[in-house]
C-alpha cells in the first residue's frame, strides 16, 4: 500500500482534517489524523493492518512473540496487526501516569515484542510503552505504525516500520505560523495535555 493509498483511506473516512489542532504531543499542525473514523470501519482497518504486517515481515526485524500497543489509540491497530501476524496481543496503559501492563497481561524475558502504534508523532507515547515493556524483561525489537508524520524525525528507541510516512508541520504552541494563529485551536485527541 502507497502513502497515496493510506492517505486516501483516511480521506474516505472523514478522518484527514484540516484546521488548527493541539495534537496529543502538545504540538500544533494544520493537519489531524483523526483514526477514530479509520477504526469505526473493521474491513477499512483490515485492509490498512494486513498492509502493515505485510511491510513489517518484509523488514525482517522478527521474529516476534507478542505484540504490544499503548491504550488509547493503539489498542485497535495492534489487536488487527496481532491478528494478521498471528501473535498474541496486549496493550499497556496509564497507571499512576505511566503505562505498565495490567489486566493479567504478562511478558518475560524470552519474549520479543513489536510495539504497534497508530499515529507516531514525536515518539513520546512509543518511548513510554517501550520503557514500561522492558520493565518486564522482555525485549522490544521494533516497531510499526500506521502513519509516521514526523517524516520520518521522530526515535521511537527502535527500527520502526510506518506504513505510510508524510512530513505534516508541527508546531510548539510559541512558535505558531501567522496563518495558524488566526484559526482558534482544537484539541481532537484523547491524551489531557495543553
Amino acid at each position: 500500500m502507497t502513502v497515496d493509498e493510506v492517505l486516501a483511506e483516511f480521506r474516505q473516512a472523514g478522518a484527514l482534517l484540516e484546521g488548527h489542532f493541539i495534537l496529543s504531543s502538545g504540538l500544533r499542525s494544520p493537519v489531524f489524523l483523526q483514526k477514530a473514523l479509520v477504526f469505526r470501519d473493521g474491513a477499512r482497518t483490515e485492509r490498512l493492518c494486513a498492509a502493515l504486517a505485510a511491510k513489517i515481515n518484509e523488514s525482517g526485524a522478527g521474529p516476534f512473540t507478542a505484540i504490544v500497543s499503548p491504550a488509547m489509540g493503539g489498542i485497535i491497530p495492534g489487536y488487527e496487526t496481532a491478528k494478521q501476524l498471528g501473535l498474541p496481543f496486549m496493550f499497556v496503559e496509564r497507571e499512576n501516569g505511566e503505562f505498565a501492563l495490567r489486566r493479567g497481561f504478562e511478558l518475560t524475558a524470552a519474549d520479543r515484542v513489536l510495539v504497534i502504534e497508530d499515529i507516531v508523532t514525536t515518539g513520546l507515547s512509543s518511548r513510554e510503552c517501550i520503557t514500561a515493556i522492558e520493565a518486564t524483561g522482555a525485549k522490544v525489537v521494533a516497531e510499526g505504525c500506521l502513519v509516521d508524520r514526523s517524516g520520518g524525525r521522530a526515535d521511537v528507541g527502535v527500527p520502526l516500520t510506518a506504513l505510510a510516512t508524510v512530513d505534516f508541520p508541527a508546531y510548539p504552541a510559541d512558535q505558531l505560523p501567522e496563518e495558524l494563529e488566526r484559526i482558534p485551536a482544537v484539541k481532537p485527541g484523547s491524551r489531557g495535555l495543553a
